[in-house]
């Protein structure tokens, strides 16, 4: 039997700010990628892959002092979804279908970040979500759904 949750959370001003900002700036660097990815097809037909634009963040992290302020997991994550909407792209071309373009995310169109991994970025105590270079912030469990796993999974 697996389990979902489904919680609210309750951060201070400080806390909302900052995951407003982490928000932001997770766009910013997807609309980046995209672009990059973009203007390299258009110049010389390169493909640029997730692994190219991954080994930029250190220097990206090192001339832009506001993402020191992000933890690295979420900003590869920003460029794991740059990379799946691609590969969703050409998938779809290949099957003969409309392949709709990767689109570049507006103010509100970008709003989740991922933390992939628990211990290293989040922590979920009893009524208490300890986020990285965010803090503690106060949530409350408002759902449980259990549901039987599918043979696939």
């Amino acid at each position: 039997m697996r389990k979902s949750f489904k919680y609210r959370f309750y951060p201070n001003s400080q806390q909302a700010q900052c995951l407003e900002s982490t928000l932001d700036r997770c766009r910013v660097l997807y609309d980046a990628a995209l672009q990059e990815r973009r203007d390299a097809w258009k110049m010389g037909r390169n493909n640029v892959s997730f692994n190219q634009q991954s080994a930029q963040l250190p220097i990206i992290k090192s001339e832009c002092p506001e993402y020191q302020e992000i933890n690295g997991q979420v900003l590869q994550n920003v460029l794991h979804r740059v990379d799946w909407a691609f590969q969703a792209f050409f998938h779809r071309a290949q099957l003969g279908g409309k392949p709709g373009y990767p689109r570049f995310k507006g103010k509100g169109h970008y709003d989740s970040i991922t933390y992939p991994q628990t211990n290293m970025g989040w922590f979920l105590e009893e009524k208490t979500l300890r986020v990285s270079k965010i803090g503690i912030i106060k949530i409350r469990t408002l759902q449980i759904c259990q549901f039987a796993p599918s043979a696939s999974g």
